[in-house]
């Protein structure tokens, strides 16, 4: 069993490093969902759909 995994532990790490990268990041989106953020980073201003996407954020 250890035979299979020594070599191929550079890929193991890398496999492992990107699932925690993901999680946190599907984590974050969850959490700013939750607190009512909105997830395209910018002011409504200038935005075609200002005021429709999302109501209570948009002044």
């Amino acid at each position: 069993m250890l035979f299979k995994i020594i070599p191929n532990i550079a890929t193991i790490i890398v496999l492992a490093v990107l699932i925690a990268v993901v999680a946190l990041i599907i984590t974050k989106l969850v959490n700013d969902k939750r607190m009512g953020k909105s997830s395209c980073g910018s002011g409504c201003a200038h935005c075609a759909m200002h005021g429709k996407c999302h109501k209570n954020t948009c002044r």
